[in-house]
C-alpha cells in the first residue's frame, strides 16, 4: 500500500485529518464537492466553513468543553489553531471570525506540498485505498448510499437548524444592554430585555408561527442541543425561561431582572454581525422577521442571515466502529466528524486527529490505539463505540462519559493532560 490516505470532506473534521496526515509526510487527496455540487446549508466554497454558529464554546480548563480544546491543541490542531488565530470577544467561549477562519484553514490546505485538494463529488469508496469518511452531516445523496451499501444498512438522520444572524447597527442599544451572565468573562454579549406582557405576545406567535414543510419522506427528529427554538417552545414557556432565555445573571444596571432574556454573541471580528444565541429555526424567512423583530431591542432587527434547517447524517457508531474510528468491518475504512456520531464542531474535528493517526497505523501495518479514557476525547470515542445501538445519538464533550471523576474539574483537567502527554510519549504521537 503507498503512502497515500483519501479523506473525503473538506469540513472541520476533514480538513483536520488530512492535516494530521501531511505534517507527518503522509500524502493526501482530500475530495470536497463543493462548489460543482451543492451542499444546500453552506453559503460559500470555502474549507472549514462553519454553518450553524460562530461558538466553539466554552474556553475554561474546568468544562469538557475547554477541557477537549486544551487536549486538541497539546495534539497540534489546525482548527483550534485557525479559532485561536481568528477569535472574536465571547466571554468564556472561543468563538470566532467564520469568514477569515475559514480562509485560514482554506489557505493552510491550499499551501500544504503533501495535500492535494480534489474538487469532486465522491460516490464510490474503493476498499484497497485508505479512506477517512469525513463527509459531515451533509453527505450527499449518492455518498450516502455507498456508505449504506458498505455497511449493509440505512443512515440515521436528524435535523439541524441554523439561528439568524443581524446587522449590530440595526439593534436598538436604548433597550438593549451589554453584559455576559453575572459578569463573567466582559460585556460580550447584547442582551434583549423582555417583560411579561412582551414575552406572552412573543410566545404566542412563536408557537403559531409557519414553517417551512417537510417533504412527505422525511422523518423529523431533533438533536436536543441544537433545536429550533420554535420547537422548545412548543414544550411550554418555561422551557424558554428556563433555557434560552433565562434572564438569571443578566440583571440590568439598575438591578432589576427581566421577565426573559434574549442573548446576542458577535459573529465577525469587526462586531459588525451578532448571532440571536439559541434560535435556530425552521420558521419560513417572512416569519423570522416578524416574530423576531417582537424581541425587545430588535424591532428594526436588519437579517444577515436568516435561519434554516438541514438533514443531518449519521451512522450507528457502535454498530460499525471500534473507538479508533475503524469500521469493524472495513480495515481500510474510518469515519469521523459528525456522520461518526460525535456533535459538535470541535468533537467533529478532535475526530479527525484520531481517524489520521490510526490510518498511519494502518499504513505502517501496526495496530490502531485508543486514547485514555481519562481524556475527554478517549471518553467520547469510547462512548461512541459502545453505545446502545438500539437509541444511538450523537453525543458532544460531557463529563458523563468520563469514569470516576473527581468533582474537582480542575484535578480532572490535570489528569488529563499528565495521561494525554504520557499517552502521545509511548505512542510516539
Amino acid at each position: 500500500m503507498n503512502k497515500t490516505v483519501t479523506v473525503i470532506g473538506g469540513g472541520l473534521a476533514g480538513v483536520e485529518a488530512a492535516y494530521q496526515l501531511a505534517k507527518r509526510n503522509i500524502k493526501v487527496k482530500l475530495y470536497e464537492m463543493r462548489p460543482h455540487e451543492d451542499a444546500k446549508a453552506h453559503h460559500t466554497n470555502l474549507l472549514g466553513e462553519l454553518v450553524c454558529s460562530n461558538s466553539l464554546k466554552s474556553n475554561r480548563k474546568d468544562n469538557a468543553s475547554g477541557l477537549l480544546k486544551e487536549e486538541m491543541r497539546m495534539l497540534d490542531s489546525i482548527i483550534i489553531k485557525a479559532a485561536d488565530n481568528n477569535s472574536v470577544p465571547a466571554g468564556q467561549a472561543l468563538a470566532v471570525d467564520r469568514d477569515l477562519f475559514a480562509k485560514y484553514l482554506t489557505n493552510e490546505v491550499k499551501n500544504h506540498p503533501n495535500i492535494t485538494l480534489i474538487n469532486e463529488e465522491v460516490t464510490s469508496i474503493d476498499l484497497n485505498e485508505l479512506t477517512i469518511v469525513a463527509s459531515g452531516p451533509l453527505t450527499s445523496n449518492k455518498l450516502s448510499n455507498e456508505i449504506s451499501r458498505l455497511l449493509g444498512n440505512e443512515h440515521l438522520y436528524f435535523y439541524d437548524a441554523a439561528a439568524p444572524l443581524v446587522l449590530t447597527s440595526s439593534i436598538n442599544m436604548d433597550i438593549a444592554y451589554k453584559k455576559s451572565r453575572y459578569g463573567k468573562g466582559g460585556d460580550d454579549y447584547i442582551n434583549c430585555p423582555f417583560t411579561k406582557e412582551q414575552f406572552d405576545k412573543f410566545y404566542f406567535e412563536l408557537v403559531n408561527a409557519k414553517r417551512v414543510e417537510l417533504k412527505d419522506f422525511e422523518k423529523e427528529i431533533h438533536f436536543e442541543s441544537c433545536m429550533p427554538i420554535e420547537v422548545m417552545a412548543k414544550r411550554g414557556p418555561k422551557t424558554l425561561l428556563f433555557g434560552p432565555l433565562k434572564p438569571v445573571g443578566l440583571e440590568k444596571e439598575d438591578g432589576t431582572r427581566p421577565y426573559a432574556v434574549v442573548q446576542l454573541r458577535q459573529d465577525d471580528l469587526h462586531g459588525n454581525i451578532y448571532n440571536i444565541v439559541g434560535f435556530q429555526t425552521n420558521l419560513l424567512f417572512p416569519e423570522q422577521k416578524r416574530i423576531f423583530r417582537m424581541i425587545p431591542g430588535l424591532e428594526n432587527a436588519e437579517f444577515v442571515r436568516y435561519g434554516v434547517m438541514h438533514r443531518n447524517t449519521y451512522i450507528c457508531a457502535p454498530k460499525y466502529l471500534n473507538p479508533t474510528l475503524q469500521t469493524k468491518e472495513y480495515p481500510n475504512l474510518f469515519f469521523a466528524g459528525q456522520i461518526c456520531g460525535v456533535e459538535g464542531y470541535i468533537e467533529s474535528a478532535a475526530s479527525g486527529i484520531v481517524a489520521a493517526i490510526n490510518a498511519i497505523k494502518v499504513l505502517n501495518n501496526e495496530e490502531p490505539i485508543t486514547l485514555p479514557l481519562t481524556t475527554q476525547l478517549g471518553a467520547l470515542l469510547n462512548y461512541i463505540s459502545v453505545a446502545n445501538i438500539k437509541n444511538f445519538q450523537p453525543m458532544n464533550s460531557n463529563y458523563g462519559i468520563m469514569p470516576n471523576i473527581s468533582k474537582d474539574r480542575l484535578l480532572v483537567y490535570e489528569k488529563s493532560m499528565e495521561d494525554l502527554k504520557t499517552w502521545m510519549a509511548q505512542n510516539k504521537i
